[in-house]
């Protein structure tokens, strides 16, 4: 009895997120029912918005825990994997529920990339210059990074938009082959890589004192309470996407704005990792998160919701509109500006955080 008292105590959030999704699986059906009357919609929605969080923070800690047991790049590999493993399925579990919109997975692909790349990169630039004045990293493990998030990004999410052979940005069936083969084939590679001969890429270039405490549990338990809590958020994601779906329609909100909503929602935890390294003048751990990240949305999401289109037989949308092709555009040229010279500052901190402002405005706006 004491060790279970201990273990709540210790899982809040996994508690709270087992708790949450039994009695959706019992009565979820019926409150969602019937979504008239604003207030109880709210409620529903924060009530699953904040459960969620939670989980997904309970992720991240554990996620963080192994990353202090394996060490770098291994820890960072499996605390993006880990996230971005949430984000791929909330998108499968809502594209598999019923109605989704057949832009979801792209919205929420770009969306990731713009937050990491414009919002998270600049936020933590700008602290980290504040308190450092200037921080540096690795370069050769930055441009592995570019490397292949910008073909992977033009490859899914503009090409589409200009072939002829599918209309408004849908792909074809040999696109679509085309771009599960070779986005699976080239994150694995990028992870054999990252893993293998070039790990030392990915380690920062100066030494710097770790700023963490030692890992309560075992490693293998930690491995599996990561699994354990990652399980609620893939059932209660599909209840929360069809309340998206529903404030997004009585709104009148704009369609990406679901898209913004799960991402904000899966990268806020991983968010707060790479501000807090930042802060601690561990920008190259920053890096490997940020771009991981953004790298791994593209590399996983692709051949999960294509696989699924192909066995489904649902509509894809993947090529995004003209205004999000010239944002994101932007967004990767200055990218690899920033992180081209192995330092940054401050300034460039401002710049990305600007960009993330017009994506915002432009998500209302475009």
């Amino acid at each position: 009895m004491r060790n279970a008292i201990a273990f709540v105590r210790n899982e809040p959030g996994l508690f709270v997120g087992i708790c949450t999704a039994v009695l959706w699986f019992l009565n979820g059906t019926t409150w969602v029912a019937d979504l008239s009357h604003p207030g109880w919609a709210a409620f529903l929605f924060s009530w699953l918005f904040i459960s969620i969080l939670w989980l997904a923070f309970g992720v991240v800690r554990h996620a963080d825990a192994l990353a202090i047991r394996l060490g770098e790049p291994y820890g960072t590999i499996v605390l993006t994997l880990a996230v971005i493993g949430i984000e791929v399925a909330m998108i499968a579990a809502v594209s598999l529920s019923g109605k989704a919109h057949p832009g979801l997975a792209r919205d929420t692909m770009f969306s990731v990339v713009m937050i990491v790349l414009t919002g998270m990169l600049g936020g933590t630039l700008l602290a980290g210059g504040l308190r450092h004045n200037r921080q540096e990293y690795n370069l050769s493990g930055a441009n592995a990074y570019l490397g292949v998030l910008v073909p992977l990004c033009v490859l899914t999410l503009i090409v589409p938009r200009f072939t002829q052979s599918a209309p408004g940005g849908n792909v074809s069936p040999l696109q679509a082959a085309f771009l599960l083969i070779t986005s699976a084939g080239l994150y694995v590679t990028f992870l054999l890589v990252q893993t293998g001969s070039q790990a030392a890429y990915f380690l920062s270039p100066t030494n710097v004192a770790p700023d963490h405490d030692e890992p309560p549990y075992a490693t293998t338990t930690h491995a599996a309470l990561l699994v354990l809590t990652m399980l609620p958020v893939v059932f209660l994601a599909k209840n929360l996407g069809k309340l998206v779906d529903h404030g997004i329609h009585t709104l009148n909100a704009p369609p990406a704005l679901g898209g913004f909503l799960v991402a904000i929602l899966v990268l806020s935890p991983e968010g707060l990792s790479a501000l807090r390294a930042a802060i601690n003048n561990r920008l190259q751990r920053t890096i490997n998160i940020l771009l991981g990240s953004a790298t791994s949305t593209i590399g996983m999401t692709v051949p999960v919701v294509l696989a699924i289109g192909f066995f489904s037989g649902r509509t894809l949308e993947l090529g995004l509109e003209p205004t999000d092709i010239a944002m994101l555009t932007l967004t990767l040229f200055t990218s690899v500006i920033t992180l081209g010279t192995g330092k940054t500052t401050l300034l460039q901190g401002v710049v990305h955080l600007i960009l993330f402002a017009a994506y915002v405005m432009l998500i209302f706006d475009g």
